[in-house]
């Protein structure tokens, strides 16, 4: 899933395409010599970046995760390369909760506004 203006200007640098994130991205990805390096709840996964996932046999394209979800710090030991498997089964439960939030916020305003039209 393509990354939003509002949350790309979040990231080290301001952008994915920022040399800061570049180099981060990196080091990174040497750290893990190019292979997935799992999750807390899964940490064996271990797939080799360009070639089809042990699992799914889809090509691996290994990404940065933020472990704590949080895009604006360019941290190491809070950050890990992972599998698209496994970024989205780890960020599956942190998006959940913010589109519930969101369609919260939705139905307070839609609620609101029906209140004052009664």
């Amino acid at each position: 899933m393509p990354i939003s203006a509002e949350k790309m200007s979040r990231y080290p640098g301001g952008s994915i395409y920022s040399k800061v994130w570049k180099a981060f991205r990196a080091f990174i990805l040497f750290r893990a010599a190019n292979r997935c390096e799992g999750t807390p709840d899964r940490p064996h996964c271990r797939a080799r970046n360009g070639e089809p996932h042990p699992e799914t046999g889809s090509k691996v394209v290994l990404t940065i995760a933020h472990m704590d979800h949080d895009e604006s710090h360019a941290d190491p030991e809070r950050c890990r390369a992972l599998c698209q498997r496994c970024h989205n089964r780890w960020d599956a439960a942190h998006r959940r909760r913010n589109q519930a939030d969101t369609w919260r916020g939705k139905y307070a305003v839609a609620d609101f506004i029906a209140e004052l039209c009664q």
